[in-house]
């Protein structure tokens, strides 16, 4: 048996109240933003570079020393809570160059 879902009311005047804050944080930032564009395209390149060579780092250091010929005694894997740092700190800057499109178009 299938019933339909009905929210409660006080959902409708707290989305209503999240979109207008939302409205209001982005037109801030397209005008503080909007007349930067070319500092905004080189950020967005960087951004992009950083997090693919963070990522690189993480696989060399947690896979990639290990497979290799060297054999010093330094080689230790970085720890779980640096390499999921890292992996978060690189998915937000691969994200960020999206969300500064949309704001610049």
């Amino acid at each position: 048996m299938l019933t339909s879902f009905k929210a409660p009311k006080e959902w409708g005047e707290l989305l209503g109240d999240q979109a207008i804050i939302i409205a209001i944080i982005q037109g801030l930032l397209t005008s503080v933003l909007g007349g930067k564009r070319e500092v905004i395209e080189k950020l967005r390149r960087w951004l992009g570079s950083i997090a693919i060579i963070l990522l690189l780092f993480i696989l060399y250091r947690n896979k990639l020393q290990f497979s290799g010929g060297y054999k010093g005694k330094d080689r230790k894997k970085l720890p779980k809570s640096v390499s999921l740092t890292l992996t978060v700190i690189s998915i937000i800057f691969m994200i960020i160059p999206f969300v500064l499109g949309s704001l610049l178009t």
